[in-house]
């Protein structure tokens, strides 16, 4: 087990390792001089010894000695410290750029100046941190011995060169995530709506992992972060074979556009991409974990309108859990995974999705004439405009509100209001629920800056939707605040 920061395999790495170890010292150096000042004066100048303290007052040169000594402390560390600071923020010159982007819950990265992208998800077998009912959820015993790598292991891993400047541009599409190498000494946030910069240079190749450092939501532990480090050459090599694979994969798409799988065979990639990317909100049996993630098995979605489903499954869902997928998997992956969703669970439909059928919904639901598009009985609308002066009952913002409160906000802060303190509070008797309207509006809208897993719902719901919510939430529970909230109001916080 590590006890001391690794030094890592980076310069700014060996820096911050210095810097930690020469305030390490000087700390002990205090604590040595004050501690054994203090025994000994404990020891050789007790009362059984006949001992008796001196009687003075203020001594000008000592109280000089000890406010200069700190000083001259501090300006030893802050001088190293800066230089550190700023050679960590210099991003010039880099060799290789790469955007990184987080979501719930797995790391997109994306190689600028190459056509190469792809998502790193944990790759550790589900059934070796997973159970149901207490049981493992694969009775093949191989499969639930933890490897070396527990939940550091990844299906695809992020290649950068070694004795390279590599420059990082850190985001994230939904909640506030950081991506943390500590090798790299490198750690950031990665703010949804935000662009934060790092970078690295890594002196040994090899593979160093990290994970994600902000708690980003039920997963949170499950987002590592695998980087390996190759020879200029074996870089090289590694960005030619992308290529190809991307090439190869393309090909693939094209050609499966004009043929048909089998029940079997979409069948089998469902479940493989259903168990990747869907079963860590849906979980395996389809139960789901309500309200935040719905049940698949008997839904209206998995046994309803087809294109429905498709569409869900391309373009996610605004204000829930529910990302988008059109850039994580192929056209064929996607008509596997709502083939599977559609037959499995007992939800038998019968119905066998093709990649040509998601590739028609995706081109017409691409298309932006001012005709609503129809696809199977889904017709696309433009949305009304939002009606900002009208006043609604009580009633009608509680109903709203409830709905939701129970699609944005219960995962964090449950159905009950009672949160999961300390990282999600509870809104049950809370200062916020209680206290200024325009302060709880505010936090709807924008966020919390003292809490970032408080995340700004401003462009995630519409104003009459953050007026019912902020009514539903100062009335629900026992608040009874009587406290209406209109979509006027919430416009004119907007705009402040």
């Amino acid at each position: 087990m590590q006890l001391n920061l690794t030094k890592g395999v980076t310069e700014v790495s060996r820096d911050v390792y210095d810097l930690h170890m020469l305030a390490m010292y000087i700390c002990v150096a205090i604590g040595v001089v004050v501690f054994g000042a203090m025994f000994w004066s404990m020891v050789f100048h007790r009362k059984s010894k006949g001992a008796k303290s001196a009687d003075f007052h203020e001594s000008t040169k000592v109280e000089i000695l000890w406010t200069a000594i700190p000083i001259v402390i501090l300006i030893a560390m802050a001088v190293p410290a800066t230089k550190t600071l700023i050679e960590m923020e210099n991003n010039d010159d880099s060799d290789v750029t790469i955007q990184i982007t987080g979501s719930q819950w797995k790391w997109h990265y994306k190689y600028f100046d190459q056509d190469i992208e792809f998502y790193s998800v944990l790759s550790t077998p589900r059934p070796q941190y997973e159970t149901q009912e207490g049981k493992h959820l694969s009775v093949d015993a191989g499969d639930k011995v933890k490897g070396e790598n527990y939940l550091l292991e990844v299906d695809k891993h992020l290649v950068i060169p070694v004795n390279k400047k590599v420059r990082f541009l850190i985001t994230s599409d939904d909640v506030i995530h950081a991506w943390w190498v500590p090798a790299f000494a490198v750690k950031q946030d990665a703010n949804p709506g935000f662009i934060n910069e790092a970078w690295t240079k890594v002196d040994e190749p090899g593979i160093y992992r990290g994970q994600c450092a902000e708690l980003c939501g039920k997963d949170h532990g499950f987002m590592p972060i695998v980087v390996e480090v190759k020879s200029e050459a074996d870089y090289a090599l590694w960005l030619d074979e992308q290529h190809e694979i991307n090439a190869q994969a393309a090909a693939a798409e094209k050609a499966s556009l004009n043929a048909s799988a089998s029940m079997d065979e979409l069948m089998t990639l469902g479940e493989t991409t259903y168990v990747a990317y869907c079963a860590a909100c849906h979980q395996v049996s389809g139960a789901g974990l309500p309200p935040a993630f719905p049940a698949l098995k008997g839904s209206s979605v998995a046994t309803g309108s087809i294109a429905a489903h498709i569409d869900i499954v391309l373009n996610g869902k605004a204000g829930s859990g529910m990302q988008a997928y059109d850039k994580q998997l192929s056209m064929k992956q996607i008509a596997a995974v709502v083939t599977y969703e559609r037959n499995a669970w007992g939800n038998n439909t019968g119905d066998a999705v093709q990649a040509a059928d998601v590739k028609s919904f995706a081109n017409d639901s691409g298309n932006d004439t001012e005709t609503p598009v129809k696809v199977a009985e889904v017709v696309v609308e433009e949305a009304p405009a939002e009606d900002l002066t009208r006043v609604y009952s009580e009633d009608e913002l509680m109903v709203m509100g409830e709905q939701v409160y129970m699609k944005a906000c219960a995962a964090c802060h449950q159905v009950s209001g009672a949160g999961l303190p300390p990282a999600f509070p509870a809104l049950k008797d809370s200062v916020i629920a209680l206290g200024d309207i325009a302060v709880h509006i505010d936090m709807v809208i924008n966020g919390s800056k003292k809490n970032p897993a408080m995340a700004a719902f401003g462009s995630q719901l519409t104003k009459t939707e953050i007026a019912a919510v902020v009514t539903y939430e100062r009335n629900a529970w026992g608040n009874n605040t009587g406290d209406l909230v209109q979509p006027a109001a919430v416009d004119a916080a907007s705009a402040k």
